[in-house]
């Protein structure tokens, strides 16, 4: 006969998301983080100092599948979000952070993306590379700027955005994007996306 021995989970440092922690270390390890913090600059000295704080809480909120700001509350008292020192501040605050980015800042963005594709392409050494560019639809619920009726497969009718992407098949990584108004067809813009 089998014995079937209990196993309790009674440590308070349990969480859901231990997933993060791959994620966390990965960029950490990988200078993304340095990257970000030295090359990611605003105009505003106060908004730099709190930067990489918001910036972890997005990258985790985004890895973990949060869609609304809201729902980061939601990370608050994770013990991994507390071991990497990321203090998750209400949604009124990391709108009004995210409220900070223009088009230069997302510039900056962009460029530390492309240092790391290509830090990463160096590591794999490849001869050629295949680009995958695609396009997916955003719902949006009010008047975005920028969002109007398209073609929204999820929701008819409503307004959304045609998001344009495109990613390297042979290391799986994003290269680069674009947000655009919802009734833009699918193909526009790629050939400038590949200049």
């Amino acid at each position: 006969m089998d014995v079937i021995h209990r196993i309790e989970f009674s440590a308070k440092n349990l969480t859901s998301n231990a997933g993060l922690f791959l994620l966390l270390e990965h960029a950490r390890r990988n200078g993304i983080f340095d990257l970000i913090d030295h090359d990611l600059v605003f105009e505003n000295a106060s908004t730099n100092k709190i930067k990489m704080n918001h910036i972890k809480t997005m990258l985790c909120g985004n890895f973990v599948g949060i869609d609304k700001l809201e729902r980061l509350k939601l990370l608050q008292s994770d013990p991994l979000i507390d071991e990497f020192n990321i203090s998750i501040k209400e949604p009124e605050t990391v709108s009004r952070f995210l409220g900070n980015f223009n088009y230069k800042t997302t510039q900056m963005l962009r460029e530390i993306n492309f240092k790391v594709f290509r830090k990463l392409l160096r590591k794999k050494k490849l001869k050629s590379i295949t680009i995958d560019i695609d396009s997916s639809v955003v719902n949006v619920e009010g008047h975005q700027e920028g969002a109007v009726k398209g073609y929204n497969p999820k929701k008819l009718g409503n307004n959304c955005y045609n998001l344009q992407f495109a990613f390297c098949n042979e290391i799986k990584a994003y290269l680069t994007g674009y947000i655009r108004s919802g009734d833009t067809y699918t193909s526009n813009g790629t050939a400038e996306m590949i200049k």
